[in-house]
C-alpha cells in the first residue's frame, strides 16, 4: 500500500499534466452544445471560467509539485509546454465557432507560433542543449490566459442584455488581436536568441 501511494505521489505532476489536456475536450464541448445540455446561457461563462481556472491552477501546479518532489523527468519537460500549447490553442480554437466566433486567421497566428517555437525547441535538443524559457514567453502564457477569461467574463454582461451579440465578437477580436500581436513578438524573440541554433541546422553534415 505505501509502496503504490509513493508511486502515485511521483507520477502526480505527470498525471495532473495529462489531466489538463483531458479536460479540453470538456470546455469544447460544453461551449459549443450548452443549449442541448440544457446549460443556461446566464450558467455557461460561469462554468467555462471553473474549467478554465482549473486548467490555469493545475498548469501552476504540475511544475511546482514536480520540482518540490524532485520529481521532474524529461517526459515531463516535453509534456509540459506541450500541454499548454495544446490547452490554450484549443481554447482559441473553440472560440472560432458559437457565441464569439473569432476569425479563423487571427487565432492561426498561435498555431504557427507554436509550431516555430515547437521545432526550435527540437533544433536546440539536437545541438545537445534545452529551449531556455524567457520572461517574454512566461508573460505570454500569462496574457493568453488574461485574454481568454476576459471573454468569458464578457458572455456575462451579453447573457444578462447589457451589450449585443457584435459587441462581445468584437471586442472579443481586439482583445485576441492585441495578444496575438505579443505572442508572435515573444516568438520572433526566441527566434533571435537561438539564431546560432537555426544557423547550426543549415550546416551541411
Amino acid at each position: 500500500m505505501q509502496k503504490h501511494f509513493v508511486i502515485m505521489i511521483r507520477q502526480a505532476p505527470l498525471i495532473i499534466t495529462l489531466s489538463r489536456i483531458a479536460l479540453c475536450p470538456v470546455f469544447l464541448v460544453i461551449y459549443l452544445f450548452y443549449n442541448k445540455m440544457g446549460i443556461p446561457l446566464m450558467v455557461l461563462p460561469y462554468i467555462l471560467l471553473i474549467i478554465v481556472a482549473i486548467l490555469e491552477l493545475t498548469d501552476i501546479f504540475d511544475g511546482h509539485i514536480a520540482r518540490k518532489t524532485g520529481q521532474v523527468t524529461t517526459l515531463g519537460k516535453i509534456l509540459d509546454p506541450m500541454a499548454d500549447s495544446i490547452v490554450r490553442l484549443s481554447v482559441l480554437l473553440t472560440f472560432t465557432q458559437g457565441l464569439i466566433k473569432l476569425p479563423v486567421l487571427l487565432t492561426l497566428l498561435f498555431v504557427f507560433r507554436e509550431i516555430i517555437i515547437s521545432t526550435l525547441r527540437t533544433l536546440c535538443a539536437l545541438n545537445g542543449h534545452a529551449l531556455a524559457a524567457r520572461f517574454s514567453g512566461k508573460l505570454k502564457a500569462v496574457i493568453q490566459a488574461i485574454a481568454i477569461i476576459f471573454i468569458l467574463l464578457m458572455i456575462i454582461p451579453y447573457s444578462l442584455g447589457y451589450i449585443t451579440l457584435a459587441s462581445l465578437q468584437i471586442t472579443s477580436a481586439w482583445v485576441i488581436g492585441a495578444t496575438a500581436f505579443y505572442t508572435i513578438l515573444s516568438g520572433l524573440e526566441y527566434l533571435y536568441i537561438h539564431r546560432n541554433d537555426i544557423k547550426a541546422s543549415l550546416t551541411v553534415v
